[in-house]
């Protein structure tokens, strides 16, 4: 007798974004593509998903309101869930703030692109 395979839900993708608009196009497009997914709209309500739950990924917004940013989480990820560190996708549409983009181009935050030799990841 063959019993059907077990296939468990795939972990979810926690989404920050605290623009309703942009965090509903996000949404679709990564339910469209099959992921499922978890909306928080700071850093902070994401921090306290963050402590117990489990995730495939994170996108995340660089600013969002209540004092935790995209760089805080990314932090708070390398001291306590660094599994995640490398699974993270920023996204921002606040280009025109000069510390956003400051942020954005630090050497603390890895670099998928660049010259192969400067490159982090493969």
């Amino acid at each position: 007798m063959n019993l059907p395979a077990f296939k468990p839900d795939p972990m979810p993708v926690l989404l920050i974004e605290d623009e309703p608009a942009v965090m509903s196009l996000v949404q679709a497009a990564l339910e469209r593509s099959g992921y499922p997914v978890v909306c928080c709209e700071s850093g902070v309500d994401a921090l306290r998903l963050l402590v117990t739950g489990q995730f495939m990924g994170i996108v995340s917004d660089m600013r969002t309101p209540g004092g935790v940013d995209g760089g805080k989480v990314y932090a708070w990820l390398s001291r306590h869930r660094p599994e995640l560190v490398d699974k993270i996708v920023f996204i921002t549409g606040d280009i025109a703030n000069e510390e956003t983009v400051a942020r954005s181009l630090s050497k603390s935050f890895p670099k998928p692109w660049g010259k192969p030799s400067e490159s982090t990841h493969a």
